[in-house]
């Protein structure tokens, strides 16, 4: 999405910055593992897949992405920025009819990363990013179901279930934003600062 093309979202343990080729290689790494695979519902591609499939987030109106760093890492300057990769956060806009709907992906690729608040506060930033940036008023997440841990995180956020599907294994949760749950976010992500990407 052009739209988030030169943004960095910075919130207490994680930056967010635009999906660019520097980060492809990485990335590409990642989804070789079939444990990632699985969880995200993802095919393996090919490395120039990969690369063609950066372009698309970059340029897709209905996709935005933002890779998630370490931003302690990150604003340390002690390490590139692909070393301070950790995984990426991701809105589809699925239905062309409505543009408020959007479907959110959190992917913490790194394992030594699960489990520390790094997932929760870019899924909220994300969250955040839909809502004031996007116009997003609701949300769905489809996850695999033995990815407890992201179910769970989704349900503390408000979102309820609204369908399981034995066939593909997943559930999916939603979460319509009306005033009250808009307010939430935005109070829980007060401390987040947006700034420009170079």
């Amino acid at each position: 999405m052009r739209l988030n093309e030169a943004v960095v979202l910075q919130g207490r343990l994680v930056a967010l910055v635009p999906y660019r080729a520097r980060h492809v290689l990485r990335y590409h790494q990642w989804m070789k593992s079939e444990e990632l695979q699985k969880l995200t519902a993802s095919e393996p591609l090919t490395l120039e897949q990969e690369y063609q499939m950066q372009i698309n987030w970059q340029e897709d109106a209905d996709k935005c992405t933002f890779i998630v760093l370490d931003k302690l890492k990150w604003v340390s300057g002690s390490c590139t920025e692909e070393d301070c990769m950790v995984g990426d956060v991701n809105l589809f806009l699925t239905d062309p009819e409505d543009p408020t709907t959007a479907e959110i992906e959190i992917m913490i690729a790194e394992p030594s990363y699960r489990g520390k608040g790094f997932g929760k506060e870019a899924t909220m930033m994300m969250m955040y990013y839909g809502v004031t940036k996007l116009g997003i008023k609701k949300f769905q997440a489809k996850i695999n179901l033995e990815n407890t841990i992201s179910i769970t995180m989704f349900q503390n956020f408000h979102f309820e279930e609204v369908s399981v599907s034995d066939v593909f294994q997943e559930v999916t949760l939603g979460l319509t934003v009306d005033n009250c749950r808009k307010k939430w976010l935005l109070e829980q992500m007060s401390h987040m600062e947006e700034k420009r990407y170079s």
